[in-house]
């Protein structure tokens, strides 16, 4: 009996403690299964607005100019006065540098001689011309004469009454005259050839004295334009050659600034200056807004593009330039139609954007024209696709998990109400999509 009972007690203490867990598991409370929570992000958007705005090319430019003067000497000389620096703003006829005048006057007395003695020279060869005229005639006439004695000497030699030596002597006497006739027609025939070789001459002085005037009057340096001193060269006392630059200096008015327009955009320029489309820039100098002009292309052009040669609109801004000087230049292309205006941090890798649909992104893949500048400064991309349409919003949040579908809420400081937002079908701050 006693050994039933170690037996029993072992089972009936197992089969209650099966039992208890039993009914322990079979009583247990129901958990309700977790609910997976969508995350909702929240962004920032804006109404999609088409416009027709003018798409801005920025542009690298450089101040140039073809007016540079480069003030030369004259002539071999001695520099007495020097009266600009570099940088000096200088008017119209305004001193710069003046040579030594002792070095110009004597040659120029020199040449003056030299014309006063060629005009003497033509002087007496008209005298000797009208003297060899008049002797002319007189030869003549002892021609005439030496002839009748021949004559004469020959009749009385066939009548016996003359002798052989008279005959002789009168043919003597009328060969003389003949070379002393024929002297005198070669002097007057001479006199032309004479006269012009001393009037050549006298050309050659009067032509060195105008030049050795010109050197003398370039002695005295001036401005010929109102401009500005880029060097100065020489200082007082120094001897300079002939062609020697002394001073260099540039017309403010002929300033303008070369940039080179890209290749992909030079049909379209070509195109708008045809058509006589004004295409104008911006620029920051000097904490100025300085607008310019588009006014040509460059004669030749290269793989990269084309240079575009800009005028400064208004002729006081030119004085706040310098050649040389590198401007950020912001052209306006022509103008689209159609076009919305986005931020920067609105596009995804240059070709896409995302709206909002019922509360979630959706994309949409856009064609870049270019940036655009506001009224109030701001600078926005301009985009353009058929599938934005005037309404759409647009999320301005770049966001780096930004994939169609996702959900997301707009945050307060988008553009327009909140009921907008709502009516639209976009979720507004702390509500859910529907």
């Amino acid at each position: 009996m006693r050994t039933v009972f170690k037996i029993a007690f072992p089972l009936l203490l197992i089969a209650i403690g099966v039992g208890v867990f039993g009914l322990l598991k079979a009583t247990k409370p129901e958990q309700p299964p977790p609910q997976v929570q969508e995350r909702v992000w929240r962004v920032q958007a804006e109404r999609a607005e088409p416009r027709r705005l003018a798409p801005e090319l920025e542009l690298y430019g450089q101040v140039a100019t073809n007016d540079l003067l480069k003030a030369a000497a004259s002539a071999s000389a001695w520099v007495t006065d020097v009266a600009v620096r570099d940088g000096d703003r200088v008017a119209e006829g305004q001193l710069l540098l003046q040579l030594d005048e002792r070095d110009f006057l004597p040659r120029m007395a020199q040449v003056k001689a030299q014309i006063a003695e060629l005009e003497a020279e033509i002087a007496s060869e008209a005298n000797r011309f009208e003297t060899d005229r008049l002797a002319l005639e007189q030869e003549k006439r002892l021609l005439d004469l030496a002839r009748e004695s021949v004559a004469r000497q020959q009749r009385l030699l066939t009548k016996n009454l003359g002798a052989e030596q008279a005959l002789d002597d009168a043919e003597q006497a009328e060969a003389r005259q003949e070379l002393a006739v024929s002297q005198r027609q070669m002097n007057l025939a001479d006199h032309p050839a004479r006269l012009r070789a001393l009037e050549a001459r006298l050309a050659r002085n009067r032509a060195q004295l105008e030049e050795l005037e010109l050197e003398y009057a370039r002695a005295t340096l001036r401005a010929p334009y109102d401009g500005v001193v880029t060097a100065v060269e020489v200082t007082e006392g120094d001897q300079v050659a002939k062609g020697a630059v002394l001073v260099r200096l540039y017309a403010v008015e002929s300033l303008e600034v070369r940039a080179r327009i890209p290749a992909p955009y030079q049909a379209e320029l070509i195109r708008a200056i045809a058509a006589g489309v004004p295409l104008r820039a911006r620029a920051e100098v000097g904490g100025a807004t300085m607008v310019l002009e588009l006014d040509r292309l460059a004669g030749e052009a290269g793989p990269s593009g084309v240079d575009g040669l800009f005028r400064v609109a208004a002729q006081g801004q030119r004085r706040l330039l310098r050649p040389g000087q590198v401007l950020n230049l912001r052209m306006a292309r022509p103008q689209r139609s159609e076009v919305f205006a986005v931020p920067f941090r609105a596009v995804y890798g240059g070709e896409r954007l995302y709206k909002l649909e019922d509360g979630r992104l959706v994309g949409v893949a856009i064609e870049r024209l270019g940036s655009h500048t506001g009224d109030d400064g701001e600078r926005r991309l301009l985009v353009r696709s058929p599938r934005l349409q005037a309404g759409d919003w647009i999320v301005t949040t770049h966001m780096p998990n930004a994939i169609d579908g996702l959900r997301v809420e707009v945050v307060p400081g988008s553009p327009g109400s909140e009921d907008e937002i709502e009516l639209s079908g976009v979720a507004a701050p702390g509500q859910a999509s529907p």
